[in-house]
């Protein structure tokens, strides 16, 4: 099956055909006065935002929006559950040791209930087109996802640059600081006048420009962890006793200096930190086997948007089954993260499907395997021509309550940037895309 051609915005395929360089120069222009800066695998720090947008229809994202809140409050209910009473363990929907072996499964949090009930304060799940032009999501990313900041920057840079006409506009992202507010607002310890901060260990992090972008929007301080203290079970910032962390650190575990710091006043409910240590038991690769069986036992309701079907193989019946379609498949860790150590074996060299092949025999609980998914392709700027290149997509949703999911127009469509290329995650080189969702 071929790869399912995306939709380009015509208003910039007309200005790139004109070839007088007016988007590309406008475009940089506005680049360069945002700031943007991210910082790939490779060491680069510009912001590899290509000129060409994706269009989605109107009535086709009416139909993802659904199916975004739906999944995302069935994925909050299922971390809350999963240091609760484990109802769905217990009922056998899930097994105990999807959660137990989980690389972020967190002990010390099981009893604990954050402010609000918010685990999950922003979700950026990884869509997939197939060959038929189904969306389906291929990762949910839970624990510090990137990359709405990029999206109105990516907005900003391209669509103000181009002669729209009203018809032609998409839906605006100027709600997204909204969004963002509602988020931490929801998972404060404190409802009235709380303080709230935007937490980052700095520069260091490739992403700190949507950290700087963030705590702008939200009007709030930016503030390192050596900013910080301890008095008791409260988080002091100065004179200040916080109430609530928009957590961007690398540090995912309260076993890292920055759990140390927060883990004592969210464990005692005197402060909300978004997302919440542990909220990786629910991203884990294992757990994406199970969300659709998720959905219907939270929400109670049919899934309105698949996964890419993964394969638990601790199970020995899919473990035969991968063994035996192996070079059909994707493998993938379950620690791993950014792309790396993923697979491809239908376009991996015969010595490494057999290495992790072997891999897979000698532990299968450490692995996940899933039928490849040929990436739609969309018309790209390359070297001055328009070029198919594969890409996804990350929306983002906001948890303004567990019951209160409410999601980003949109989002970032990511792009591989080498021909033929699958792999589109922007911490290995590839690029970005505005994201038009029409009126």
């Amino acid at each position: 099956m071929t790869p399912f051609e995306e939709a380009a915005a015509p208003a910039a395929l007309a200005m790139l055909a004109e070839g007088d360089g007016r988007l590309e120069a406008a475009v940089e222009a506005r680049l360069a006065r945002l700031g943007v800066l991210f910082t790939a695998h490779g060491g680069s720090t510009a912001f590899p935002l290509d000129l060409v947008p994706r269009v989605i229809a109107s009535e086709e994202w009416d139909h993802l929006k659904v199916g975004l809140a739906q999944r995302v409050k069935a994925l909050n209910a299922f971390v809350a559950d999963a240091y609760g009473p484990r109802r769905i363990v217990q009922a056998g929907v899930v097994p105990s040791r999807v959660i137990e072996t989980a690389d972020h499964y967190e002990p010390a949090m099981r009893g604990v209930e954050p402010p609000g009930g918010v685990w999950i304060g922003v979700a950026g799940l990884d869509l997939v087109r197939d060959g038929t032009g189904e969306f389906l999501v291929l990762e949910d990313n839970l624990m510090t996802p990137s990359g709405f900041g990029y999206a109105v920057a990516a907005r900003e840079a391209v669509a103000e640059s181009l002669e729209l006409d009203a018809g032609e506009r998409p839906r605006g992202l100027g709600e997204v600081p909204v969004l963002l507010a509602g988020m931490l607002r929801a998972g404060a310890a404190r409802e009235s006048e709380p303080y709230l901060i935007v937490l980052s260990e700095g520069p260091e992090n490739g992403a700190y420009w949507e950290h700087v972008w963030a705590a702008k929007a939200l009007g709030v301080p930016l503030v390192a962890p050596s900013e910080l203290e301890l008095d008791g079970d409260t988080l002091k910032h100065g004179p200040h006793t916080v109430d609530g962390v928009y957590r961007r650190t690398n540090a995912d575990l309260l076993s890292t200096d920055v759990g140390k710091l927060l883990g004592p006043p969210l464990r005692a409910g005197t402060l909300g930190v978004l997302n919440a240590f542990g909220t990786g038991v629910g991203d884990d690769k294992l757990t994406h086997a199970y969300v659709e069986d998720m959905i219907r036992f939270y929400v109670g309701e049919e899934p309105r948007l698949r996964s890419v079907p993964t394969l638990d193989l601790a199970r020995r019946d899919h473990l035969e089954q991968a063994l035996d379609t192996f070079h059909e498949l994707v493998v993938k860790p379950r620690a791993g993260h950014g792309g790396f150590g993923v697979v491809v074996c239908p376009h991996a060299e015969p010595e490494d499907v057999a290495a992790v092949r072997e891999a897979v025999r000698k532990a299968p609980e450490e692995w996940v395997a899933q039928p490849l998914v040929d990436l739609s392709t969309h018309p790209t700027l390359v070297d001055g021509a328009l070029a198919p290149r594969h890409v996804d997509l990350r929306p983002f949703v906001f948890m303004h309550g567990p019951d209160h999911p409410r999601v980003m127009p949109g989002g970032l469509t990511r792009f591989a940037t080498a021909e033929g290329s699958l792999v589109v995650n922007s911490t290995q080189e590839g690029g970005f895309k505005d994201t038009w969702v029409m009126a």
